[in-house]
């Protein structure tokens, strides 16, 4: 799958979730857009998560065990010294 793809797909959810807010907004939701529009972001959203999943699998375990570490490390869980981002307050 195709990064273009996948990045058309990413935005697909991002205007399925602006038009359920609209209608939010504007007061002109009903009960069946409602679930309408959940099904379809549902999907979006699993489709999207799917496309990840995939790309972690074909870059190997090692890749995301590697940022899985570094995460840690960043946020001070691999050590006794707190987590960098709170040391300025």
């Amino acid at each position: 799958m195709s990064s273009m793809k996948a990045e058309r797909r990413g935005q697909e959810l991002i205007d399925q979730e602006g038009a359920l807010d609209q209608q939010f907004a504007s007061r002109s939701i009903t009960p069946e857009a409602l679930k309408d529009a959940t099904v379809k972001i549902g999907v979006t959203q699993a489709d999207c998560r799917t496309r990840i999943s995939k790309y972690h699998l074909r870059n190997g375990a090692n890749s995301l065990a590697d940022q899985m570490k570094q995460y840690a490390d960043l946020r001070g869980y691999n050590s006794d010294a707190p987590a960098r981002h709170h040391r300025a307050h």
